[in-house]
């Protein structure tokens, strides 16, 4: 019998390829008897993966053309999703577009990672400290070259995560995840990471911890991935389409109905956090940590 092939091509950041897992799972379901090959710029997310039979990084695709094109019986999946209507008002969580733009089923997939059994003893032994470990993500993302280093439609306000370490530090080794020193937290209490890891080692910092507070980022797509329920904070974004149920996810008080945005083209806000575009001018009006703390809620307010 013939060969046949599913080819998926994924572009954009960490956090979209590991959201591309549930899509190429639906993928594989939908068309069980080809063999789903996926040409990204993460391959380690899709490796360890059975239902995934070949995976290539972006420009290194020997012979790719005379394997699975060239008289080939083959299909490619390689559309944009956040190009769409839908997307662009809001209306579906990105998977479920995602699927509804391959014209394929969607079967309520969510992304998964698998680690093999060396990954998984490397990373027991890497995340191991003294008490169990809360993740603050203050900041994060792939730009490069950010004019600021804080951006306020993305990143954590510091007043709330000045709040979280106080109310946590005793029972919890406090670690945060940010972009580069500038942002570092400056406490005893907190162990900084801001140098680079590899993405296996990111995993398995999630997969080791105890609680999570996160933004929209890629670490809140492998918490779903790694079935860790967390907290997250959304400030350009929005839950309905880039979030998950399962997460406590809490939006941001912006009051921003009426409010101009002159170089905004068919989004809204942008990661980098113009600040002419910012309609507040209390930061603490944001979000209510009381609230953000009350969602871990085997440690309640005193």
């Amino acid at each position: 019998m013939k060969k046949q092939y599913s080819i998926f091509h994924i572009e954009g950041g960490l956090g979209k390829h590991i959201a591309a897992t549930a899509v190429a799972r639906a993928i594989k379901k939908n068309h069980p008897s080809r063999d789903l090959i996926v040409v990204c710029a993460y391959p380690e997310v899709f490796l360890n993966l059975d239902f995934i039979s070949r995976v290539y990084k972006h420009g290194n695709t020997p012979y790719f053309y005379q394997d699975y094109i060239k008289n080939k019986d083959f299909l490619i999946f390689k559309h944009e999703p956040y190009f769409t209507t839908e997307h662009i008002k809001k209306q579906t969580p990105l998977i479920e577009n995602w699927c509804k733009l391959y014209e394929i089923e969607y079967a309520g997939e969510l992304p998964e990672i698998v680690f093999n059994y060396r990954q998984q003893q490397f990373n027991s032994k890497l995340w191991n400290r003294s008490k169990p470990v809360f993740i603050i993500q203050t900041n994060g993302g792939p730009l490069e070259n950010q004019p600021y280093p804080y951006s306020w439609t993305r990143d954590i306000p510091p007043y709330v995560y000045s709040d979280i370490i106080e109310h946590f530090k005793p029972t919890h080794h406090i670690i945060q995840v940010c972009r580069d020193e500038s942002q570092a937290i400056n406490d005893i209490n907190v162990e900084v990471l801001n140098k680079p890891m590899s993405n296996m080692e990111l995993f398995g910092l999630i997969q080791s911890s105890d609680k999570r507070l996160l933004i929209d980022s890629s670490l809140q797509h492998i918490a779903i991935a790694l079935n860790k329920p967390s907290t997250v904070l959304w400030v350009g974004t929005s839950p309905k389409v880039f979030g998950y149920k399962t997460h406590n996810n809490i939006v941001a008080n912006l009051n921003d109905d009426d409010f101009n945005l002159p170089d905004s083209y068919i989004f809204d806000y942008n990661f980098l956090g113009n600040l002419h575009e910012c309609p507040l001018t209390d930061q603490t009006t944001m979000f209510d940590t009381k609230t953000i703390i009350e969602t871990f809620n085997d440690t309640p307010l005193i």
